[in-house]
């Protein structure tokens, strides 16, 4: 078996246990040439159960936002890291801020720091959208309209009591341009308030944005 071939075709994505077994399966201890490649710097480990190639193998890597999605799972990409991505906010973001049903977590991995924040689960599914970032790499980031309603949700202390507060939230704390609001989806939004926190916020917000 041609180790390299097969790990290259695999390079821009990351690779879980289960994936490595299986195109490894031709070995009589398939999990120790897991291991044996991670020693020789073929493969890193990025926590337990997941792998990526280094550029021993190819100069492709899987996409940080890729990684996001398979660190903790489910998750979706949201907050500052989409709203950037997304051209809302003109702060680009080191940290990579994601959303999960599962418990608020954050993880450190080559450099780059990877957080979760947790949302309830009627709520979590709303506003999720297949990005392609590259080819064969598509990821799960939240829409412009949902990842600024998540800044709202997770942001302690934030509560928009009047469409004033959340102009003045939404324009001079956040910094994304009335255009941008202009092009929201405020009748899709307003279907996602009764499964949402923070009812209250989010529609001061939707109700400030449609007076522009």
């Amino acid at each position: 078996m041609n180790i390299h071939q097969v790990l290259f075709d695999y390079a821009d994505q990351p690779l879980s246990t289960s994936v490595l077994l299986a195109l490894f399966k031709g070995y009589k201890r398939p999990y120790d040439k897991i291991m044996d490649l991670v020693e020789k710097g073929y493969l890193i480990q990025l926590r337990r159960g997941l792998y990526i190639t280094t550029d021993k193998v190819s100069s492709k890597s899987p996409e940080p936002f890729l990684l996001a999605n398979h660190l903790y799972g489910p998750s979706y990409v949201s907050i500052d890291a989409a709203m950037y991505y997304r051209g809302l906010i003109p702060e680009r973001t080191f940290e990579i801020s994601n959303a999960t049903i599962k418990t608020s977590a954050k993880f450190q991995i080559q450099n780059t720091v990877y957080s979760y924040v947790h949302l309830p689960v009627a709520y979590y599914p709303i506003g999720i959208e297949s990005v392609e970032l590259a080819e064969n790499q598509n990821v799960l980031m939240a829409s412009a309209e949902k990842s600024v309603c998540d800044k709202i949700i997770t942001t302690t202390g934030i509560n928009l009591r009047s469409k004033k507060q959340a102009m003045g939230f939404l324009v001079d704390d956040l910094r994304i341009e009335k255009d941008r609001l202009r092009e929201f989806n405020l009748r899709e939004m307003l279907t996602w308030l009764p499964a949402a926190p923070k009812q209250e916020s989010l529609k001061n917000f939707i109700e400030a944005v449609a007076e522009l």
